[in-house]
């Protein structure tokens, strides 16, 4: 019998089951648009997979690269899945980094499980499963790691049986957003204008940590992300409420969630405490600590056509050296009001070697730069909470695709996920206007269940499936619109 958390730890993904089954090895588990396939020519139905975390120690750096973008847990976890395997077992190899220890069980952003019984195994573990076939895993792996042509690294481990269990309880908890509102100096207006910033950063990182090696389980402050920003929506509040005229009310929002994937704004917008059509525009700020070369960027300019007369008439006091950019899909909070119908307008001065990492500390801060960029804020808060005519909300739609970037080569279809739902699929909060998904019909509130012939349980099977695809070439996908199945084709375009 082996130990949980000393000889095995599940997966935070895992399904909770009790499988047994013969153990076969699939080298590092991965399967890739360019031919790297772990389990060609090995049959791991019914099965229990054992593979080998990262990718192969002795490939280049290119070949590294193409290699990791599908060497992710749960990809691996998908692969076996999808060839049919009952479970799935990933061992840190003796060649590997952390060779032979258990991978830490964190939440991994993503509420909905892969479908498959998935854990990691302790290094020793996997000696004994290879001894018990007489093989030896180090030299295994070396063979891999240098992808041998000659040598097969994928077969069964005859004479091994092996049985698991694995129980995950999923632990929900309730956060706050938290919400000011400085009501109008004119009688009688319900018309509101929202100001926000996250305030929520990711604790000791877990899997969206940038952390470099010595670093690994410290705090991450996030100290520009985003105390910068809450710092400045402070500030304008302060600036707002010494203010003598309000025709409008303002709501100062601090957003728990964006993380974890917009869910405190999310939230607020699927159930608002106002109506909607109410909210005259949003005002985000996110990362606004670090300015440089006196750059600041303001996104979303698109989302309105009264942004740029604003922001022009505005910086010729502030001095700023401005980088307008029209696009209101961001990954910021920003994000879920725009499909809503308001105007939204994000306050950003870039990103850095600190982003994620837990040297984003409070010394690191430009606060002669957050001053400026809190008083400039500010003259444009007052402008749309004074102005005669509400902003005009502009549809953006989707831009012509660049040349040169190679992100410019993979597949693209304007989906914004509700990363908030715990359903099996992915739901999607809403569609870019004029992008592929748009086109073929998708909608805000449809679950994606199946890509390209491929089952869809999780937002990790959809990005998977989404990079296998082709620029040009149409894919079916099938979506829950409420009770109804509704197959859509859709026509991958490159990434704007």
């Amino acid at each position: 019998d082996y130990a949980v958390d000393t000889d095995f730890r599940p997966l935070s993904f895992s399904a909770n089951a009790a499988v047994n089954g013969e153990v076969v090895f699939a080298g590092y588990g991965l399967s890739t648009p360019g031919g790297y396939d772990s389990y060609a020519g090995v049959d791991v139905t019914d099965k229990v997979v054992v593979v080998l975390r990262y990718v192969p120690e002795g490939v280049d750096a290119e070949r590294r690269a193409e290699l990791n973008r599908y060497a992710g847990l749960r990809y691996k976890a998908m692969i076996a899945r999808d060839r049919g395997a009952k479970a799935i077992l990933v061992v840190a190899g003796p060649n590997s980094p952390n060779a032979g220890k258990l991978i830490p069980l964190t939440f991994d952003n993503s509420l909905s499980g892969s479908g498959i019984v998935a854990a990691s195994i302790s290094g020793d573990v996997a000696a004994t499963l290879f001894a018990g076939a007489g093989k030896d895993l180090k030299e295994v792996q070396s063979q891999l790691d240098v992808e041998n042509p000659h040598f097969l690294g994928r077969f069964a481990l005859e004479g091994v049986e092996l049985a698991i269990e694995t129980a995950v309880e999923r632990v929900k908890a309730t956060d706050r957003n938290v919400l000011a509102r400085l009501p109008a100096t004119h009688a009688g207006t319900t018309e509101t204008v929202i100001v926000g910033a996250h305030y929520d950063h990711i604790g000791r990182g877990g899997t969206s940590s940038l952390a470099r090696q010595g670093e690994e389980g410290e705090i991450h402050n996030g100290a520009d992300d985003n105390a910068s920003g809450v710092a400045v929506v402070l500030e304008l509040a302060r600036a707002l409420a010494d203010a003598e005229d309000r025709p409008r009310n303002v709501m100062f929002a601090f957003w728990s969630g964006e993380e974890l994937g917009l869910i405190g704004s999310s939230r607020f917008v699927d159930e608002p405490p106002l109506a909607l059509e109410d909210i005259v525009a949003y005002l985000n700020f996110d990362m606004v600590g670090r300015l440089r070369d006196n750059r600041l960027s303001l996104q979303g300019v698109g989302s309105s056509n009264v942004w740029r007369r604003h922001i022009e008439r505005r910086n010729i006091p502030a001095g700023f050296n401005l980088a307008l950019l029209d696009d209101p899909y961001l990954p910021t909070d920003s994000t879920a009001f725009y499909p809503k119908g308001v105007p939204i307008l994000s306050f950003f001065t870039g990103s850095h070697e600190d982003y994620n990492r837990p040297t984003d500390d409070a010394e690191t801060l430009d606060y002669a730069g957050m001053a400026r960029i809190a008083a400039f804020g500010t003259t444009i808060l007052k402008d749309v909470v004074a102005a005669r005519e509400r902003p005009a909300y502009v549809e953006v739609q989707n831009t012509t695709p660049g040349g040169g970037d190679r992100d410019t080569l993979r597949a693209y279809l304007g989906t914004i996920p509700d990363y908030a739902t715990d359903l099996a699929g992915v739901k999607i909060s809403s569609v870019r206007g004029g992008g592929p998904a748009d086109k073929a019909g998708m909608r805000g509130g449809d679950v994606i269940v199946e890509f390209a012939g491929n089952a869809i349980a999780n937002i990790y099977d959809y990005t998977y499936a989404l990079d296998a695809v082709k620029i040009g070439e149409p894919v079916a996908v099938v979506v829950m619109r409420g009770t109804e199945r509704v197959t859509l084709h859709v026509v991958p375009e490159a990434r704007p």
